[in-house]
Parts: C-alpha cells; structure tokens; sequence
C-alpha cells in the first residue's frame, strides 16, 4: 500500500463491499485525479506569479499536536485570529495554488457543496472551506494517506492496515513534510504572515522526525482525560459515517470491529507520544504542554505562558481579549453526553490502557485551578 493508485483500489474496496456503492467510487476517483492534476499545474506556475514565494520561508511554525478533541480547533483559531500567525482554511487545502485560489474563491459557495466536512455535525465540530482547519486534511488531499484516511475508511477493510500508518514501519515523514512546507509557505504569502499556525494530531507519531526538519518550530501539546476524547472522537467519526453509508445500521460484527480499531488508533497515537518523550527522543524545551483543564479554567494563565515560550507578546489588547474569552470558558458548560457502552467501551477499560498518559501528563491540579478561582 505504499503508493497512492494501491491505497485508492483499498478504498475502491471499501466503499463497494463495506458500503455497497457501485458508481460513487469511480466518481471520487475521478474528482481526486482531476484535482490533482489541476493542483500541480498550476502550482508550477504560482512561482512565476508569485515571486514572494522565493523569499519567504516556513521555518518556524507553531504546531499545534495531540489527539482529537482536545481542544487543538479553539487553540488554533484563537492563536490565529489573535495575530500569533497564520492557520491554513480548509479550501487553501484542497486547491493550494495561489493561483487557483484567485479562480476559484468566487465560486465557493457553490464549491461548499462539494465540501467533504459537510457530514459532520456543526454543533461537535463547526467547519467550513473558510475555516482554518487541521493541516492533516492536506495530507488526505494530496496524498490519500494517513491516519484520516484510516479512521474514516480503511478501518472498515477485512485486513487491519493500522501498521501502514506508523512510521516504525512505514515512515512518510519526508514526503509529508515537504508538503507541508510548500502549503505553509503559500499560507504565508497569502496572509501575509510571518509565522504559520498548524495543527497536525499525526505529529504525536513523529514528532522527534518533525523537530528535526525544522528545527526552529515550537510544540503546543494539548493534553485531556481520555474518558472525554475517546468517546467524543468516536462520535466525531461515526456521526459522518452514520449519514455518508448508515454506519449504526450496519451489521453489529461489522460495527464493533470498526470501533475497536478506531479506539485501538486513537490509544496507539498516544502511546507513541509517551514513548517518545519517557525516553528522550523529544527536546523538551521546544514543547509545551496545554492541559484542556487549565485552558478553560485559567485561560489567562496559560496564554501568558505561552506568550513567553513562543516569544509573542502579551499585549494589553491581547490580555484585554484573553480575559473575556477566558470568563466564557470558565462559564461554558459542555451539552455533549457520551454513552461508553454505544461505543463498546468501559470507564474501567480506558483508564487502564491510558494509565500512562494519567501518570505522566494528567496528575491532579491545585485545587484553586480546578475551581477556576
């Protein structure tokens, strides 16, 4: 599965036998092609378009990393809108040609349509083509690879692929980095930033191969207790299915054997992390560690901390904005209520195969953090 036209005959494979459809592949197939010929075509000529594209370089992000619902979206778009850099929308990804994008910005109404986010609930996650948005999208885009093309896809195949998608085994860091950096650098022209801001979960895989391309990047890793993002990511992934090909109408069998792989992905990526760190493979001095318990009770708190580990500046507007957006979060109450047992799962079951990330990175709080005061 090592090449592009190899993974599209698996999900050839999927969409027919898991989900019985018969002309909608060769339509995607189509789609995916066109796209990306059109892409690099005209991204061979953004440079002669362009010529801020031979000076500016992406060589300082802020990456934002962790797992799926850990609040990686409200810190991106905070730290985007507050003018720390640049986050990526959703339609910089699929057409990333400076070019194109001047095409087709006109039509993206219409190209909302189109738009593959449209199947997930606004109320869990709110997207749009114009929403900055995670950079691992780019990656599905352009490469039909990674572990979104997992989660919503292969994990329905009769083989368990999950290995494809760890770099001890199959390691794509080079290809996707280079990517990246192309799409960043265009963001930055486009916005007219001099940083980027990315999120990117994959990274808990392969952070220490990241840090070592770019070497000037700074690490925000978000960090929440398993029992709240493990059930949400499997509702954030089946709600999708459930309307694209009537997940919860499938076969239990066919059901419980997605779930347990999508859960066994999501401990997987965690792991790795751990691991990486407990033994030293991540220069600890670049990453810092946002706990979605003390952004929403100490919102402000953790902004001037960050501010000093990325050498932004906590100016009285910004410390203005932090207060206000720091009085909601200590007000918001969350309407999401998850059912372990939907998902095939246990409270007891995920604070064992989570123990580490409780011991390592979730000790208890003070007591005036937990209570917000």
């Amino acid at each position: 599965m090592n090449t592009t036209f190899q993974r599209l005959l698996r999900v050839f494979g999927v969409l027919r036998h898991a989900h019985g459809l018969r002309v909608k592949p060769f339509i995607f197939a189509f789609l995916f092609g066109f796209i990306r010929l059109l892409v690099a075509a005209s991204m061979a000529l953004d440079r002669l378009f362009f010529p801020a594209l031979r000076r500016v370089k992406a060589k300082n992000p802020i990456v934002i990393v962790g797992n799926p619902r850990t609040g990686t979206t409200f810190l991106q778009r905070f730290l985007s809108d507050a003018g720390f850099g640049a986050g990526m929308e959703l339609f910089l990804m699929l057409y990333p040609s400076l070019i194109l994008q001047a095409i087709l910005k006109p039509l993206l109404p219409r190209l909302e349509k189109l738009n593959p986010a449209q199947f997930h609930s606004s109320a869990v996650h709110e997207t749009s083509l114009g929403s900055v948005e995670t950079d691992d999208v780019a990656l599905l885009f352009r490469y039909l690879d990674g572990f979104f093309l997992y989660g919503f896809f292969l994990a329905f195949d009769d083989e368990e692929l999950l290995d494809q998608f760890d770099p001890r085994i199959r390691d794509t860091s080079s290809r996707d980095f280079d990517w990246l950096e192309a799409l960043w650098t265009r963001s930055l022209v486009k916005h007219n930033a001099e940083r980027n801001i990315a999120k990117l979960f994959t990274l808990s895989t392969r952070l220490p191969q990241f840090l070592k391309r770019f070497p000037e990047a700074r690490i925000l890793y978000m960090v929440r207790d398993p029992l709240d993002t493990i059930p949400s990511t499997m509702s954030l992934v089946t709600g999708p299915l459930d309307k694209a090909f009537g997940f919860w109408k499938k076969p239990q069998e066919e059901r419980d054997r997605f779930l347990r792989r999508l859960y066994n992905g999501q401990v997987k990526i965690l792991e790795r992390f751990h691991d990486d760190w407990v033994n030293g493979r991540i220069d600890r001095s670049r990453v810092y560690f946002v706990r979605y318990d003390r952004m929403m009770a100490e919102f402000e708190n953790v902004v001037s901390e960050m501010c000093a580990f990325l050498g932004h500046p906590l100016t009285p507007e910004l410390a203005a904005q932090v207060q206000k957006i720091g009085a909601k979060q200590r007000a918001y109450k969350s309407e999401h209520k998850y059912d372990l047992s939907k998902y095939g799962l246990t409270e007891e079951q995920i604070r064992r195969d989570c123990h580490f990330l409780y011991e390592t990175f979730l000790p208890p709080l003070p007591l005036a953090a937990n209570s917000g005061e």
